[in-house]
């Protein structure tokens, strides 16, 4: 038995489930972009392809996490790990703007229900409130790290191979998420418990506590998606190789897996009210700076301290969530998190492409710096929860 009273198996298995799937749509993210920007669309063509990866988990949010609770975890992610897989086939097939949407749209609803089910399966395996930061940890490290794997391999793919090889080369991904999940055992909720009405969303929203930590996280969200689609548009710009952009990227998700290794290691010592706050501040300074980098070098180390600002707080959101949120409800609770999140990930690459024809890509960056800082003070009343 493992420090999380979770068997060392079973962990490992939710890890890397999250891991696969969320790689194949961090690369498709990265490679589908670069190819409308060849295929000659414009920034805006662009923001609208990125948002649409968001826009399903925002509609499916909710009724996924309650098909979570009655259907518990295998069933979720096989129906998911079969829709990622089609789509790549489908964008490689035909790598044209409107199948590339089709595509995004396809992915990002299929990882958004596996990010829901793992999730949520967690706090019922391992059972003992304490340890669920180091668990949340865990699981926030392999999505870091699919931050790596994804655009990496999507980059040195298109140089190598081309766009369509690439983007077939990230179908196995999610069939190897499945490989990953068979053996685990589900934990469905008793029906009776199933949130089943609107009500209970609005029940959730009304909390205080709640409701600040969910839009804490969103804003966090929309630091991550600034960076997401304004490195691709900025590379191109400037005649980065494909393989260069996917390594900057890459380098983000170095730092937030770095990061994240060591919060099981002094979980215990952490307030998460703290983590967040600082993570902001530090956001906001990074943002300030990111555009007067010019060398791919320096944009990689300003990403790789991104995604350790960025990637630090996760394990400190999930465990809030988990302490907020009551526990019948934990799954829509997350499902919560993800239409906030998704939200802002669909308005945020429409904003900033429609914003940087206007301002500039330093632009962007610089007034999303000033939404970080304004909104580090969110942070402070959680130290009371």
């Amino acid at each position: 038995m493992s420090p999380f009273q979770l068997p060392a198996g079973e962990l490992a298995r939710l890890v890397l489930a999250q891991l696969f799937v969320n790689a194949c749509v961090t690369g498709l993210r990265m490679a589908m972009p670069l190819q409308s920007l060849r295929l000659g669309h414009g920034e805006a063509a662009v923001g609208g392809l990125i948002a649409l990866f968001a826009l399903a988990q925002v509609f499916l949010a909710l009724p996924a996490g309650r098909y979570c609770e009655r259907s518990g975890l295998k069933r979720p992610v096989a129906m998911a790990v079969v829709v990622a897989t089609a789509a790549c086939a489908m964008a490689a097939a035909w790598p044209v703007l409107p199948v590339l949407c089709a595509s995004a749209l396809l992915t990002g609803g299929a990882g958004g229900v596996v990010i829901i089910a793992v999730q949520r399966h967690v706090p019922r395996a391992a059972g003992e409130a304490a340890s669920l930061r180091q668990a949340f940890s865990w699981l926030a490290i392999s999505l870091a790290l699919s931050n790596v794997l994804g655009p990496l391999m999507a980059g040195f793919l298109i140089d190598s191979a081309g766009i369509r090889v690439a983007l077939l080369g990230l179908a196995p991904l999610p069939l190897l998420a499945w490989l990953a999940v068979r053996g685990a055992v589900d934990h469905a909720s008793p029906l009776h418990e199933a949130p089943t009405s609107e009500r209970s969303v609005r029940d959730l929203w009304r909390h205080a506590g709640l409701r600040r930590l969910l839009l804490l996280t969103g804003l966090l969200s929309c630091c991550w998606d600034v960076h997401t689609f304004l490195v691709p548009v900025l590379g191109h710009e400037r005649g980065v190789p494909a393989s260069v952009i996917g390594s900057i990227l890459g380098a983000f998700g170095i730092g937030a897996a770095a990061v994240r290794l060591l919060a099981p290691l002094v979980a215990a010592q952490l307030r998460e009210w703290a983590v967040l706050l600082g993570a902001m501040v530090a956001t906001a300074l990074l943002f300030a700076v990111y555009p007067l980098v010019q060398a791919p070098l320096a944009m990689g180390l300003c990403s790789a301290l991104l995604g350790c600002s960025l990637g630090s707080t996760q394990p400190m959101v999930m465990s809030l969530l988990h302490r907020l949120a009551p526990q019948h409800r934990y799954g829509e609770a997350v499902a919560m998190r993800v239409i906030v999140n998704n939200a802002s990930s669909v308005g945020i690459p429409l904003v900033s492409g429609a914003a940087g024809s206007l301002v500039g890509a330093a632009g962007v960056f610089w007034a999303a710096g000033v939404l970080a800082a304004a909104g580090a003070r969110l942070a402070l009343p959680l130290k009371d929860h």
